[in-house]
Order: structure tokens, then sequence, then C-alpha cells
């Protein structure tokens, strides 16, 4: 416990003092006025999007091992009570620093941040830029390319979606922070968000069914071998930085079943498109030949299951892979000995993350296959025709 604090706090300190303090230089100091109102907890921050208008001065400081570069900026506010006003702020930042500081540009959309009482800007600070638009854009992009192409199909997507990010958002989220079991919590959200999101895109049928009882099979699947392996490994949970920072937050939070719930809920989206894969090639196989017996269609079902398990294991290990990038591209540039990589918290929790989805995804194939083979080889077409599209 000890061990994890301290090292929590060595990231922190890494990152609020920059590598001048550690030369032996004396640290930069930030406005007094700013610093105050920060460690003031009673003072409440406002946010705002404004653009800058002007740049009006930029000047330079340069140390031994380190320059400050401050601009002079005029900002009108774009957004909230008080848009169109303009006001002046100073950025401050250290050269040669990207992630933490920027040197804006003229006509360059910002995120401005007040100390205080609203509308008072006089401790008033360049806080990000504004990245918002760029992504509402693509997420314009992405539901337009749902309509068009799925038609009512693509918006009962949206709508599902939708539903699912409440679920998240309104009931996940506020209960783990209140300490309920995340493990449940993250079954009972899958379970409902798999059932209302396939019967209403593929409608009250059996093949829905079909396909609901096949995904949550898989997600289970995939939770239990999270945990085992995860047990087997001691994954504690804190693989991550958010993660280290939640710790110290007033909540009571299980951080490893934190790591397995998320495990099944990323595990999710995969295993439902091969749910709905196979359980929807079954049906089409029973429609076409409504004399296959059920050996036939589940050999059938789980021939079709084969081919999507194969691009949606791949899809689901390159996702994880896809954002641990940076992380790989560390291991290898410093080329950190395999013993040593491989028992990593961090390592090691995204292997498990990966590989206990992709056997949840592997699992769901031939239970839907059998399901199918089993709810739909039913010769007469009375139990399925009322519950049809």
């Amino acid at each position: 416990m000890l061990g994890r604090i301290f090292f929590t706090i060595i990231i922190l300190l890494s990152l609020a003092f920059p590598a001048a303090a550690l030369s032996g230089e004396d640290p930069v100091q930030e406005d007094p006025a700013r610093e105050d109102l920060l460690d003031d907890p009673q003072v409440e921050e406002h946010y705002y999007r404004g653009r800058v208008l002007e740049i009006d001065e930029t000047k330079e400081d340069r140390q031994e091992y380190y320059t400050i570069i401050e601009q002079d900026l005029v900002v009108e506010l774009t957004s909230g009570p008080f848009e169109g006003q303009k006001i002046k702020i100073v950025n401050t930042f250290f050269e040669g620093d990207p992630v933490y500081d920027f040197l804006v540009e003229e006509g360059q959309e910002v995120i401005v941040v007040t100390m205080g009482e609203e509308g008072d800007f006089e401790q008033a600070y360049v806080h990000d830029l504004a990245r918002d638009r760029g992504v509402y854009y693509l997420i314009g992009v992405f539901l337009i390319g749902l309509i068009v192409v799925g038609r009512m199909k693509g918006v009962k997507t949206i709508i599902t979606l939708a539903v699912t990010i409440f679920l998240i958002y309104q009931f996940l989220l506020p209960l783990l922070l209140l300490g309920y079991s995340p493990i449940i919590l993250a079954i009972v959200l899958a379970i409902v968000a798999v059932t209302f999101t396939l019967f209403v895109i593929g409608g009250l049928n059996l093949k829905s069914l079909v396909a609901i009882l096949g995904t949550i099979t898989g997600v289970i699947v995939a939770g239990l071998m999270a945990f085992w392996a995860g047990s087997i490994a001691q994954l504690t949970g804190f693989g991550t930085h958010e993660a280290q920072m939640l710790y110290f937050m007033d909540h009571t939070i299980d951080f490893r079943g934190l790591l397995f719930a998320g495990i099944i809920i990323g595990s999710l989206g995969a295993i439902i498109d091969i749910g709905m894969s196979v359980a929807s090639a079954a049906a089409e196989i029973k429609e076409a030949h409504p004399e296959i017996n059920g050996q036939e269609l589940f050999r059938g079902a789980m021939n079709v299951g084969r081919d999507v398990m194969g691009t949606m294991a791949n899809t689901l290990i390159l996702a994880y892979v896809g954002a641990a990038t940076p992380m790989l591209l560390l291991v290898m540039g410093y080329e950190m000995d395999w013993l040593m990589v491989i028992n990593m918290d961090l390592i090691a929790t995204e292997f498990v993350r990966g590989v206990a989805g992709s056997i949840g995804l592997i699992a769901a194939v031939p239970v839907t296959a059998f399901l199918a083979s089993r709810m739909l080889s039913v010769t007469t077409g009375d139990i399925l025709r009322p519950f049809r599209n």
C-alpha cells in the first residue's frame, strides 16, 4: 500500500515540476495569485470557449536549462453568458514542452478558465486548446453514414448506442463511485445493453434471442477468464495512471474488480457482433432450407462463425495494440528485457484484457450455433412468424 502511494506521489511530482527543478536551479514560480486560487478548494472554476484575436507581444526569458515564453493575448469569448466579451490573458509556458504547454496562434480556438465568481476575468488563463469541434464533426459523419447506409437499421443503431451510453454515464459510473461491485454492475449492464440492442436491431424473434443468449455467454466467459488469469498474475488494477489517481479520490472503489469490469465492457461490442452474425446466418440458412435438421444447421452456423471469429479476434487484439502503441515503442526503443516487460502490471493487464476478450468471443461461436440449431430448427413456421419484423 505504501509503495503504491509513494510511486503515485513520485509520478505526480514529476508532472508538476519541470526538469529545471532537478537541475539545482530555482523552480519557476507561477503567478502567486493563481497558486492561491488553485489551492483554495472553495474557489470555483468556470470554463469558456474563446478565440484568439490578437497576440500583442511574445516575450522570452532564457535560463540555463529552460526558456519561459509569455504571450499577451486578446481573447474573444465565443460561448456562455459573456459571449462576445474580449479579455486579456497572459499565456505562460516552457519552451520545448509539447505535452503540457502550447504556443497559441491568432484565430485559434482555446478553452479559457477563470477562478472565482462567474464573470470575474481578472484571473483568467488559457486552460487548453479547443479540440471538441473535430470530435463532434467526426461523430456527425459517423451518424450520417449510419443513416445513409443503414437506413432504418442505422437509425436503430443510433438509438441503441445512445441508450448504452446513457446506461454507462447515468448508472454504471455513479454506482461505481458509490462503491458497488464493478463486476456485478458490468454483467448487469452487459445483459441489459445486449438485450435491448439485439431486440431493437434484430426484432422480437428467435434469431435475436439466440444472439442474446450466445453473446451473454461469451461475455461471462470473458469475465471469468479475466478473473482467473488476473488472480494468477496477481494484477492489482493500478496498471494505469488514471487508476492510480483514482486511489486518492474520496470514494471506495474495488480496483481489481474495476479492471475485470472494464474487460467485460471492452469485449462486449465484438462479442455482440459475432453473436448476431452467427444467429443471422443460421436464420438465413433455415429460411433458405426449411427442411434442414439441427445437426446440419449447427454445422452451417459454425462454418460462418469460424470465418467471423478470425476477423473479430483480430479486431479486438488490434484495438488494444493500437491504444498501446506508445507503450510498445517504449519497450522496443529502450530494449527492455522480456522477463521484465511481461511481468509489469501494465503489460500483463493488457495481455489479459485482449486475450480474455478473445476467449469470450471464441466461446460465443459454438454456444450461439448450438442454440440456433435447437431453437431455429423447428419445422413449422408458426413459432417464428408472429415474432418476425
